[in-house]
């Protein structure tokens, strides 16, 4: 059974910088997504950042060259660093990992547009989930 922790969150001002890290235990699939989703309350989950594990990344419109995601095998360790943070990026952030959709689409040949990536970048198709990490970003 796949398991996520979350760690890294915190309170920063404008224009700081947060690294979260997720460490995977029980993980050993060698086709996979890797997600950082976040949700702020009255609103829907969003992704933020994808990696496959071809380390293939994909990011969403907002936090583009804001945000990086990366992950380190070894060490069985998600991180997404955090960089120029806005209020807008408050909220929960979660780590979550996928691998039934993600080789469906690997055989199918989804590619998420314009990325190459086959990740999914819809919460529901990730089946394992982190408790979630505060970040919040004060002007």
């Amino acid at each position: 059974q796949v398991q996520l922790v979350e760690s890294g969150g915190g309170s920063v001002q404008t224009g700081g910088s947060l690294r979260l890290s997720c460490a995977a235990s029980g993980y050993s699939y060698s086709m996979y997504c890797m997600g950082w989703f976040r949700q702020a309350p009255g609103k829907e989950r969003e992704a933020v950042a994808t990696i496959d594990s071809d380390d293939i990344t994909s990011y969403a419109d907002s936090v583009k060259g804001r945000f990086t995601i990366s992950q380190d095998n070894a060490k069985n360790t998600l991180y997404l660093q955090m960089n120029s943070l806005k209020p807008e990026d408050t909220a929960m952030y979660y780590c979550a990992a996928d691998e039934d959709v993600y080789s469906d689409r690997v055989l199918l040949g989804l590619r998420s547009g314009g990325t190459g990536t086959y990740c999914s970048s819809d919460p529901a198709d990730f089946a394992s989930w982190g408790q979630g990490t505060q970040v919040t970003v004060s002007s």
